[in-house]
């Protein structure tokens, strides 16, 4: 059973950074690929980044150019790096599998961008 666990989040003013890292339980960056999801009150989860097992990488509109997905898979770590943080971007931030069924969700980890 595969476990995911987020971290990295906070809380910024407008134009800030935040680095967000996911730690799986095994090596399965390399069988999957991967992404960033993001929930916020009232609307449904929306996947932001994704990247491929060959290392390919793709992200929502919403988010391009802001936000880089990237992955140590010597480390089983996902990674988010976000700049340029919007309000807008404030919401709870998941990684899991871009593809087929997801694995369990974690907790993940709380992004509010506010002045």
């Amino acid at each position: 059973q595969v476990q995911l666990v987020e971290s990295g989040g906070g809380s910024v003013q407008p134009g800030g950074s935040l680095r967000l890292s996911c730690a799986a339980s095994g090596s399965i960056f390399r069988i999957y690929a991967m992404g960033w999801y993001r929930q916020a009150p009232g609307k449904q989860r929306e996947l932001v980044a994704r990247i491929t097992r060959g290392g390919s990488t793709n992200y929502a509109d919403s988010v391009k150019g802001r936000f880089t997905i990237s992955r140590d898979d010597a480390k089983n770590t996902l990674y988010l790096q976000m700049n340029s943080l919007k309000p807008e971007d404030t919401a709870v931030y998941y990684c899991n599998s871009a593809v087929g069924a997801p694995f369990d969700w974690g907790q993940g980890t709380q992004v509010t961008v506010s002045s």
